[in-house]
């Protein structure tokens, strides 16, 4: 199993703070893609992922137990 931590709108929008799903053999991109999916989540081609706490790319390749952050861009001023 995964925990998928949500950060920002992207909480709002699937309405938990964190999912527990199994993403084991997916990439990073394909998992995107699902709960893009399944939670109609907007732009997230534009969010950073981080696998374990280290930044990871579309191609990255999820092992059990991987922990993966969805960080959605932060505007400041």
């Amino acid at each position: 199993m995964n925990k998928i931590l949500f950060f920002a709108h992207l909480r709002d929008a699937v309405g938990e703070e964190y999912l527990k799903v199994d993403a084991k053999g997916k990439t990073v991109g394909e998992l995107k893609a699902e709960l893009a999916g399944t939670y109609n989540l907007p732009k997230l081609d534009t969010v950073m992922t981080a696998v374990n706490e280290e930044f990871a790319q579309d191609d990255e390749v999820i092992q059990d137990g991987d922990e993966i952050a969805f960080i959605p861009p932060v505007s400041g001023g």
